[in-house]
C-alpha cells in the first residue's frame, strides 16, 4: 500500500537534490513522511493532527 502512495517534496525544498522530505496525503488521518534521497526506505507515518501541530510550530 505504502509503494502505491503519491509523494510530493516539501515546498521548502530546493531544486538542487539536496536534503528534503516528502509528504503523502492519500491516508485520511494519517501523514506519511520519507527522505526523498531514500525514496524506497520505510516512511515515518504520523496521525495529522499531531503532523499538523507540528508543522505549525515550526512556522510560529
Amino acid at each position: 500500500m505504502i509503494s502505491e502512495l503519491r509523494w510530493r517534496k516539501s515546498s521548502h525544498s530546493g531544486g538542487s537534490g539536496g536534503e528534503c522530505l516528502e509528504v503523502s496525503d492519500d491516508l485520511p488521518g494519517l501523514v506519511p513522511v520519507r527522505d526523498s534521497k531514500v525514496p524506497h526506505g520505510t516512511p515515518l507515518v504520523f496521525r495529522a493532527d499531531t503532523w499538523t501541530a507540528f508543522v505549525r510550530e515550526l512556522t510560529a
